[in-house]
């Protein structure tokens, strides 16, 4: 079986990061997804989508990313079933992040700490056949300014 959702989209609000009584770290934000389609009266619809991340995902989602910023999260549907106060039982859909991306960058997205670079690129695993030198984490590059005008392209 294969549970895999990937999203992109900009927080609606600043994530929360809690803990649980054994000290766990918790964070819970909400990413509105565009429709790559119009509806019938020419209004583009949004989804507001539910996401929770876990220990050091959280952990870093809470320190780099703010309301606004343009997140790619990568992770697993969850469906959980749970009863309200007056009794009714209800029926929640939220995403679980195993990955969280920078979707903007530092210059395009505003001022949201991190290095020069917009902090690193994910928190997880490295892709398969990933460098760190890719995130400027090595010397193989040179940083090249946009003025100069003997660009290759």
């Amino acid at each position: 079986m294969l549970n895999k959702i990937i999203i992109m989209g900009r927080l609606t609000r600043d994530p929360e990061l809690r803990r649980t009584q054994s000290g766990t770290a918790v964070t819970s934000f909400s990413i509105a997804c565009d429709r790559d389609f119009k509806s019938q009266s020419g209004e583009k619809e949004t989804d507001f989508i539910d996401v929770v991340a876990w220990r050091n995902t959280a952990e870093f989602v809470s320190k780099y990313f703010a309301k606004g910023r343009m997140a790619v999260v990568e992770g697993r549907l969850q469906i959980r079933d749970w009863t309200d106060r007056e009794g009714g039982k209800r029926r929640s859909a939220e995403v679980v992040a195993d990955n969280v991306y920078f979707g903007d960058s530092k210059r395009d997205g505003g001022d949201y700490g991190g290095s020069s670079y917009g902090g690193p690129p994910a928190y997880g695993a490295p892709a398969a056949g990933s460098r760190t030198s890719d995130f400027g984490g090595g010397s193989d590059f040179a940083e090249i300014s946009e003025e100069d005008g003997n660009l290759p392209f």
